[in-house]
């Protein structure tokens, strides 16, 4: 870096911890050596001295001084910063594992899956920019809700497409959310099994739990564990889905009064609640993880990031990743 730099802290980066902020944008930059020009006032926030707990607020400047190393450029990928970009260099900035048989994609909240009244942009669509040489198109093996952010397996062949299926379909695939929900759920551990069925509502197709022997219902099972409360209104939350059901897990944790914070379908909530200040009213649930059979041998194991708006949502409440043990 030449000199020095005055960097605007973003949007998405309310509540930050400045030790996080400097870890987020130059992470190799150490601990001791950010101690160090903190004390030396080398490192300021809008011109006055600062401590690595000070925390930022978005248009607040930031002053770096020169270091040797390099600053990760190109923030982080939303609905909103791929607009206008390519097909191609989207998927590129989204792909997390690649072979010759699968690509598994890190999916932006906000970003359809596939094609819908009102979708204008979606993934199966954009994967017409990489199809092979041979004219295959890659293949959808699985889906996401539009809101929900993360791990998206694609097959780059009809053969691997069929296999993924398969897998899906059996139930050998193992499937780890992160979710943020309103209140603390009844025990740490559980297991929830209901019968869902959709109906539909002025504002569109809605999943509900069935009434017992009711027609067209759908067995649903999930298991969550609780990682971490925030204040005892607020829990994080790991959810395996064993079946896999539209809108599964929202339904799930909204039927054991604690709906995920931002679902706009699923959460209602009661006139005593008030939502989280600094949080932004999005969904906050991600397919963090996914482990799967390769279509050839051996195991795909593929995690992914947390997006934009559930980081912040951590740094408010403090939340650290590493508690997971994932």
């Amino acid at each position: 870096m030449a000199g020095v730099e005055q960097i605007k802290v973003e949007d998405g980066e309310t509540g930050m911890r400045l030790d996080r902020w400097f870890k987020t944008h130059f992470p190799g930059l150490g601990f001791g050596h950010l101690q160090k020009l903190l004390r030396s006032g080398q490192i300021r926030v809008d011109g006055g001295r600062v401590k690595a707990d000070t925390r930022v607020e978005p248009g607040q400047m930031i002053r770096v001084p020169p270091l040797d190393i390099d600053r990760k450029e190109g923030g982080p990928l939303t609905a909103k910063t791929i607009r206008g970009q390519d097909d191609g260099d989207v998927l590129r900035q989204m792909l997390l594992y690649e072979d010759d048989k699968v690509f598994v994609f890190n999916k932006p909240a906000g970003l359809a899956v596939q094609g819908g009244s009102g979708v204008v942009r979606h993934v199966d669509d954009m994967l017409e920019a990489w199809r092979s040489k041979k004219g295959e198109k890659p293949r959808l093996v699985h889906r996401l809700d539009r809101d929900t952010a993360g791990v998206l397996v694609v097959a780059r062949t009809r053969l691997a497409a069929m296999k993924l299926a398969e897998a899906f379909r059996a139930r050998e695939t193992k499937k780890t959310y992160w979710a943020l929900v309103k209140g603390v759920p009844p025990k740490n551990e559980d297991k929830i099994s209901s019968w869902l069925i959709k109906e539909q509502t002025p504002d569109g197709d809605r999943m509900r739990v069935a009434k017992h022997g009711e027609k067209g219902a759908d067995h649903a099972v999930t298991y969550y564990r609780v990682i971490e409360k925030a204040a005892q209104t607020l829990s994080w939350l790991e959810m395996e889905p064993y079946t896999g059901r539209t809108h599964q897990l929202r339904v799930h944790a909204a039927s054991i009064g604690c709906p995920i914070i931002g679902d706009p379908k699923y959460f209602e909530a009661d006139t005593n609640w008030d939502f989280p200040g600094g949080m932004q009213d999005r969904l906050h649930l991600l397919a963090r993880r996914i482990i799967i059979p390769h279509p050839d041998k051996g195991l795909i194991d593929v995690t992914a990031p947390m997006p934009p708006h559930m980081v912040q949502s951590w740094n408010l409440l403090g939340l650290e990743e590493s508690t997971a043990g994932d």
